[in-house]
């Protein structure tokens, strides 16, 4: 019953508006077939190819935008209302959306140096919470073996030749260095003289295992991954932001960001990078936030909500968004010239903020527009200009028949 009553409103509205397209400033008029567009006349009669009426169409001066004519009746049963265009201050202004991303700044990559064998892996599954210099794993490697005795031989020789032996000795140390012998256990070599054969590696940093390429008793070699730790004492944030709202972002702006389910509101930051590229499927911008995380409370993968803050934008002449009508390839409002007359009017749209859109040009201060209701005035009035551009063309350059 609703779905008849709309339609039926929607033929009322349609019959209204034809009745009083009649009434608009005009400089000519035309009947057109509404079968055959192609057949124009200046007077009444009936079309040669399928015999019906010819239909009055209103030609307007092309200086002039199409009107649409609605009686104060219609205006009331098609809900609509009407805005008046003002000048003031808009706040730059974003809300959207950002995952929580690894800080790759954090991230640490555990790689072996030489050829070996896992002797023995104190890390099982990713998710396993490591501690700077905690052992991570015993390597058996016969480049470490032969390394050791080399470096205790050049200690040998520092005792008996303590001027030749210095020089050897020391590349005889950095050798052993290099090849990711941590300072403890060189330590450990040079006191007790003996070669270790299952070398120990200890962890780098604090974190988490977030990746984890290798299992006890695996032959590794230079270059291999064998894990990653990650430090989520901070993180990152990674938010989209739309073409139509980029032209003020840049790096330092402040940002609150809020993880509702975590019960954290209003994180405060700054945009800490604004990557270059654009995504090839939504043509949004990505922005990065640098979060502090001491409680590990943000997760990667987590959505959260993201504030961006500009400076005010004074003396802006302002529509509410709902009064555009976005087409994909331009933006229209519809004004209200009088009580019963309206127009669809091009505008080229600025900056987007707090419900409201900058309007460059298209209509004044002083203006009013319509706020409700404009998507069918709108579309009476793209059919009035189609076939007033049809009836130009054809007035133009008539058919043989056009006249009959």
């Amino acid at each position: 019953m609703k779905l008849v009553k709309q339609f039926m409103l929607l033929v009322i509205f349609t019959f209204s508006i034809l009745s009083s397209a009649a009434t608009a400033n005009t400089t000519s008029e035309h009947y057109v077939c509404p079968m055959h567009p192609q057949v124009v006349s200046d007077k009444p009669g009936t079309c040669p190819i399928c015999g019906m009426n010819l239909e009055l169409i209103t030609r307007h001066n092309h200086d002039q935008a199409l009107t649409v004519n609605v009686s104060g009746e219609m205006q009331q049963a098609l809900a609509i209302r009407t805005h008046t265009v003002t000048q003031e201050t808009l706040w730059k202004f974003i809300s959207t959306q950002g995952t929580v991303a690894y800080n790759e700044n954090t991230i640490g990559h555990a790689h072996s140096r030489v050829d070996g064998w896992m002797e023995s892996l104190m890390v099982h599954s990713i998710g396993q919470r490591v501690q700077q210099g905690q052992l991570v794993y015993e390597l058996y490697s016969p480049e470490l073996v032969n390394a050791q005795d080399d470096y205790m031989q050049a200690i040998d020789y520092f005792k008996q030749d303590a001027q030749r032996g210095k020089g050897l000795l020391r590349k005889a140390k950095l050798r052993l260095e290099l090849l990711g012998m941590n300072a403890k256990t060189i330590k450990q070599i040079e006191q007790s003289r003996e070669t270790i054969y299952r070398v120990p590696f200890y962890a780098q940093q604090d974190g988490f295992i977030s990746k984890l390429n290798v299992r006890h008793g695996m032959y590794v070699q230079p270059g291999d991954t064998l894990f990653e730790i990650v430090d989520l004492s901070s993180v990152w944030v990674i938010a989209d932001v739309f073409e139509n709202e980029q032209s003020w972002l840049q790096q330092g702006r402040p940002v609150a960001v809020s993880a509702t389910a975590q019960g954290l509101f209003d994180i405060e930051s700054r945009i800490d990078y604004i990557y270059p590229e654009l995504d090839s499927t939504t043509k949004a911008m990505r922005v990065r936030i640098k979060l502090d995380n001491p409680q590990k409370q943000l997760k990667p993968g987590t959505l959260v909500q993201v504030k961006l803050f500009g400076g005010p934008k004074r003396h802006v002449t302002s529509v509410p968004i709902e009064a555009l009508i976005l087409t994909g390839h331009e933006n229209r409002v519809v004004v209200q010239r009088n009580d019963q007359s309206f127009s669809s009017v091009v505008v080229k749209v600025g900056m987007m903020a707090q419900g409201k859109a900058e309007i460059i040009s298209g209509v004044d201060v002083g203006d009013t527009v319509v706020v409700s209701g404009q998507f069918l005035i709108d579309s009476e009035a793209s059919i009035q200009g189609s076939l007033q551009r049809l009836t130009d063309d054809n007035a133009a350059n008539p058919p043989p028949h056009a006249h009959h």
